[in-house]
This record gives structure tokens, sequence and C-alpha cells, in this order.
């Protein structure tokens, strides 16, 4: 957001705890696109430029710039539209408004599970075992353009080395039960947990990549 909007923060404004979570964002395309994997959808992408549309969760956002920062490294030319987060675009998506449903997983797995769209690129550089039409970054070629959906606790900086620890903790005993693991399969994430240290440099590493991504496509606060 920093490199977008007009925020009264920067990364360097938060500790973080404990990473607990990871799941990449996914390209969806309605049952008839004719592409059944990554593939054949880049494929189809480079023989129509700017002939599709994909949509996101607004200007600016983690879709958008993941999707751009891919669509770069494999020069193709997709529409962004966007949309005031993954439930509104699953929902433009299913209505026709839009070639791809782009955002996270857990909106749009239902309709996956219906057979009302088919999962076929990932954001991740990893396939996911719950999407096993759909491939990573790796298969493309490009696994270093990996942007992924992470959860982690975050606090304001400055806290008592204590209470970071404290909270480390009880969130490193929640994050390893079996339940928790289970519940983040269901909804097409995976349990992934990294020391406040690891979050720290991804943040940072994130933040800089991405950042390049907005500038390059032109965005600006």
């Amino acid at each position: 957001s920093p490199h977008t909007l007009q925020v009264a923060y920067t990364p360097d404004d938060y500790q973080p705890i404990l990473q607990i979570s990871s799941a990449a964002y996914v390209l969806c395309a309605a049952p008839d696109f004719p592409a059944n994997n990554a593939a054949e959808l880049i494929a189809e992408l480079k023989k129509n430029p700017g002939k599709y549309t994909y949509g996101n969760d607004g200007v600016g956002g983690t879709m958008q710039l993941a999707g751009e920062r891919i669509f770069k490294a494999l020069g193709v030319k997709v529409r962004p539209v966007p949309f005031g987060g993954a439930g509104e675009t699953a929902k433009n998506f299913l209505g026709g408004h839009i070639t791809f449903y782009g955002g996270s997983v857990p909106p749009i797995m239902p309709h996956i599970k219906a057979g009302k769209a088919k999962a076929l690129l990932l954001t991740s550089a990893a396939d996911n075992a719950a999407l096993p039409t759909a491939s990573g970054l790796k298969a493309l070629g490009i696994p270093q353009e990996e942007t992924v959906l992470w959860r982690a606790i975050i606090a304001p900086k400055g806290l008592p080395p204590a209470i970071i620890k404290t909270l480390e903790e009880a969130f490193r005993q929640g994050a390893s039960q079996q339940r928790f693991k289970d519940f983040l399969r269901d909804q097409g994430e995976e349990a992934v947990i990294a020391s406040s240290a690891d979050v720290s440099r991804l943040i940072k590493a994130e933040y800089t990549a991405l950042g390049e991504v907005a500038k390059e496509i032109g965005l600006k606060k």
C-alpha cells in the first residue's frame, strides 16, 4: 500500500511475530475456455494479446501486481479489471463479465468443485494439491516471479521482547495443531510456520519486488 496509497505507515512500523500459512492466488477460466492447463493458457494469451480480461482485488492490489509480474515475464498481455475484493471478482467472473477470476482460492473453490470454473495458473512457484489442474510458476520456468498470499501475526513495532516471545509461542502452538492444518487444507492453503526474522525478510523482499512492478505498470500514489 505505501507504494500506491497515501498511507501514514511503512513496513518498518511493524514487528512480525509469526507466519502461519501460505497460499497462491489463482487464475481461473470458464469451463469452455480453450485451455485446460497453464501451458495452453499462455499459448492462447500469446495468440491474442489484450483480448482477455482478468478480475483482481483493486488497482495496485496484490493480485494485480502478482498477475502483471507473471504476464511481463511471460510476454503476454491481459487487461486488468479492478473490483472491491475476491468476492466481487468471483461474482463478475461467474456472470461472464470478465474472462478470468484472479484472486485467493477460498472464494472460488466452491465453484471449482461445482464445475463452474477451472483453475489454470497459480502465482506460487509450486503446485497446489487442492488444485490439480493448475500449474505453479516452476512449471512455466519462472519460479522467481512467485507472489503468494501469506498470513502472519504482526504487531506494532516496539513491543517488549518478552511479549513478542509469548505471542510467538502461543501462535506457534496453535498453528501446529492438526485441526488448524486440516482447516487450511480445505481452504486451499498450506500451514507454513516461519519465524519473525523470516517474515521480516519476506516482507522486505516482496515490498521491493512489487514496488518495481507498480512502477513498471505506471501506478502512482
